[in-house]
This record gives C-alpha cells, sequence and structure tokens, in this order.
C-alpha cells in the first residue's frame, strides 16, 4: 500500500532516456553557471532556472515523470550521474577557480545533508553544525601538525570528536524545545567559536598554518593528478576526495531514511506526544539526530582543513551554520537531492554575484525570498513516505 499517489508508469528504454537527459541538462546548467563571468549572466541563468521550477509548480506531472523514471532506470540513473560526477574536471579543464567552488560546494552538500537528518528528517533546529564541521576541521589538523597523523587516520578520529560534541550538545537540549532549542544550539556553536579563538593550543585567532597535504599510494595531493596523459591542477585530488564523501553521505541519508531510525524522526517531526505515545523514546532520538550530523560534518571539516592547508575560527562561525540551515530550507527538507542543489546554489551564488559589489548580499537575498515564493517548500520540496506499492 502506498501512501502517496502511484507514480506513472513509463517503458524501460524511455525512463533511461529521461534519467540521462535530466543530468545532462544539470550537469550543463552547472557548467554554464560556473563558466559566467558577468554578474548579468548569472541573473540571466537564474531567470531561467526560476522559470523552470514555475514550469514544475504549474505542471508537477512532470516532476513526477521524472522521478519515476529515475525509479524505474536506476541502474542507468547512478551510471549517468557518476560519468558526469568523474568527467566534470576534465570539462572545465585548468580551471582551478571553478574546481574550488566545486570543492566547497560539495563539501557544504554534505554539511547540509547532516543537518538535514534534523531540521528536515525531525524538525529539529540546529544552529551548531557550524561548530561540528570546526571541530573535526581542528582535531585532524592539530593530530596531524602535532603528531605527524596521516590525513586517513584523522578522519575517524576527528569522527568519533565531533560524535561526543553532538552527545554533549544533545542531552542537555533535551529539556529544551523549539525556540528554546535554537537558542541552545546557538549557544553552544558560540562557546565553541570562542574557546577556538581564545586557547593558545588552537592558535588562538591566528589559527592553525602548514596543514600537511593528504598522499595516497605515494601520490601528494598538493601534486598535479595525471590521468591517461590528462593534466589535471591539485584541486582535482580534493574533487574526487570531496565526490567521494558526497557519495557516502548520500548512502548514509537514504539508508537511514528507509530505516527504523528514519521512521522514528520522521514521527518526532509530525508529532512528538503521539511519537512518545506509541513507544519511541524521543530523547534517544533527538540525541542520536545531534551526533549523526555532527559525524557527518567532522568529515567534511576535516577535509576542508587539509585542503586549504590553513585554518581560523573565523572560517566557522555562527554565520556558516545559518548558511547550511539555509541550503536545506531553500533545496527542500527531507530531500536528498533538493538539499544538495540548495547547497551548490547557495555556494555558487555569493561567488557569481561578486560583479555587483557592495549589492552582491542584496541580490542574494532577493533570489532566495524569489526562489521562496515560486517554491514555499523548496526547489524540491519533501515527498510523501512510501511504504510499498499497492497490488
Amino acid at each position: 500500500m502506498s501512501a502517496g499517489s502511484s507514480s506513472p508508469t513509463i517503458g524501460q528504454g524511455k525512463a533511461a532516456t529521461i534519467a540521462v537527459a535530466a543530468q545532462l541538462c544539470g550537469a550543463g546548467f552547472l557548467y554554464l553557471i560556473l563558466k559566467a563571468e558577468g554578474g548579468w549572466q548569472v541573473i540571466g541563468l537564474l531567470a531561467l532556472l526560476a522559470a523552470g521550477f514555475y514550469l514544475l509548480e504549474k505542471r508537477p506531472q512532470i516532476a513526477d515523470l521524472v522521478t519515476a523514471s529515475f525509479s524505474q532506470a536506476p541502474v542507468v540513473a547512478v551510471g549517468t550521474a557518476a560519468v558526469v560526477v568523474l568527467l566534470f574536471p576534465f570539462v572545465v579543464g585548468s580551471n582551478t577557480y571553478v574546481l574550488h567552488l566545486l570543492i566547497v560546494a560539495q563539501l557544504y552538500a554534505v554539511l547540509a545533508l547532516a543537518l538535514n537528518f534534523q531540521l528536515g528528517s525531525a524538525n529539529i533546529p540546529n544552529f551548531a553544525t557550524g561548530a561540528s564541521y570546526g571541530i573535526g576541521a581542528y582535531v585532524s589538523a592539530l593530530l596531524a601538525i602535532n603528531f605527524g597523523m596521516s590525513f586517513w587516520l584523522t578522519l575517524p578520529v576527528a569522527a568519533v570528536a565531533a560524535t561526543l560534541f553532538g552527545f554533549l550538545i544533545g542531552i542537555p537540549s533535551m529539556r529544551t524545545r523549539d525556540t528554546y532549542l535554537a537558542l541552545v544550539t546557538i549557544a553552544f556553536g558560540v562557546v565553541v567559536q570562542q574557546l577556538l579563538n581564545n586557547l593558545s593550543w588552537t592558535g588562538g585567532p591566528n589559527g592553525l598554518v602548514g596543514i600537511p597535504a593528504p598522499s595516497l599510494f605515494g601520490h601528494s595531493f598538493a601534486d598535479p593528478l595525471v590521468v591517461f596523459g590528462w593534466k589535471l591542477p591539485s584541486q582535482a585530488n580534493f574533487y574526487y576526495l570531496s565526490a567521494a564523501l558526497v557519495v557516502v553521505a548520500i548512502v548514509t541519508a537514504r539508508r537511514l531514511h528507509s530505516s527504523r531510525i528514519g521512521l522514528a524522526w520522521n514521527a518526532l517531526r509530525a508529532d512528538e506526544i503521539a511519537a512518545r505515545a506509541q513507544g519511541i523514546n524521543v530523547a534517544w532520538f533527538k540525541v542520536l539526530a545531534f551526533a549523526v550530523d555532527a559525524f557527518l560534518a567532522a568529515f567534511a571539516g576535516t577535509i576542508y582543513a587539509f585542503y586549504v592547508s590553513y585554518i581560523s575560527p573565523d572560517n566557522f562561525t555562527f554565520l556558516v551554520s545559518v548558511t547550511i540551515m539555509t541550503m536545506v530550507i531553500v533545496g527542500g527538507m527531507d530531500n536528498i537531492f533538493g538539499v544538495i542543489v540548495g547547497a551548490f546554489l547557495l555556494t555558487i551564488l555569493p561567488e557569481k554575484l561578486r560583479a555587483f559589489s557592495d549589492y552582491r548580499l542584496l541580490f542574494f537575498g532577493i533570489v532566495i525570498i524569489g526562489f521562496l515564493m515560486i517554491r514555499p517548500q523548496g526547489l524540491f520540496p519533501q515527498r510523501m513516505r512510501s511504504y510499498g506499492e499497492s497490488k
């Protein structure tokens, strides 16, 4: 029995064609907005995107058709996505600025997916994701600088440290709800940022310098990447590393969404009192959401620290947490694909609107408000959970 309306049934060949075409259109739009040089070019592309979402709002059957094509041709859809991700650095060539934007966008996509477990799945506002991001970055950087620990070893250690922080913030937060819960997470984030700014062993306001580049099988990530004679900039190493982390985050999100944990989080979002009456341990699942968020955020923080080789408290301010929350809301809460799109869009837009100088933030705000007016539930709204197909 299905919880929502049944998806349209289309032929296997047609489904594969639609899935490939949709992904190529998305990749093409991403390429155009990354290569756009003038602010007006960006605004023109955004107007085109807004028109597309307006069409989807008026004709939802188009979105249903695309969604059905992905469901009915999953192998083709996943294969096309993999090819696009692998070939994108070759398409942009030696443009290190574009690769940098893609790396940052992918890391923010992981952070947004991490927060989505709380904000989207369980309706728990958390303004401390930036703090978890910073803890992962600082723990891994300190281990590498002071103890010479390999990047690959610092990854799990930083994740465990951030997870403990997630439990630390989650347990006292259980005594609060709604606005007060948000205030508690804001306070925790500010405390972490101030500690990083004032403790001498974290480098204080000067931060940490000289974080060594990772290496894999003797290849340093600081060196260019050569593939079949094609020489890519050193940023390509971190592009593929962050892309692998996005894949891990997507698989984790899908598995958790389909599990009893995901069901429990959705129950909390719908009605916490009813969930408790059904025997769901509300406190435990809330704390678990904080821990999972911190765990994934730490991975993103570790990659970021080793990528830029310099971090400071200014990289992990309260504004970072607000930005991540905005990505989840604009993309579409509890929608994995929507959250990723929101992260890419809100990472690239501020950079591409630099042409407007002092008016950049104004245009950025107008764009967000405009998209939310067109799609008030986010660019890709949350879909009703399906429990199986009706016979």
